[in-house]
């Protein structure tokens, strides 16, 4: 709660525009992994429904893409904050 406490003095510093772009960063860099992850998950179906013999080969590969996919996110959550708190 104390983060919360603090977004006040934040916005009357002058930095609101700062904290608008933090949270339109790390949002729009959620975008394309949401909808990768949903791809990936959607093609897993497809796979598993096609070749059920495939099902253990076919998890491993897909939580392997998933992982990597949302590394994504926090990778723009990383350079929003930096962004942040290091922009003058």
């Amino acid at each position: 709660m104390e983060f919360l406490d603090a977004v006040p003095a934040l916005f009357a510093q002058g930095q609101d525009g700062k904290a608008i772009a933090l949270g339109l960063g790390t949002g729009l860099g959620a975008i394309g992994p949401g909808a990768g992850v949903g791809y990936i998950f959607g093609k897993v179906i497809e796979s598993i429904t096609r070749q059920p013999e495939m099902r253990d080969e076919i998890q491993s590969m897909m939580w392997l893409g998933f992982a990597l996919t949302e590394a994504i996110v926090f990778y723009a959550l990383l350079m929003s904050f930096v962004a942040f708190f290091l922009a003058g």
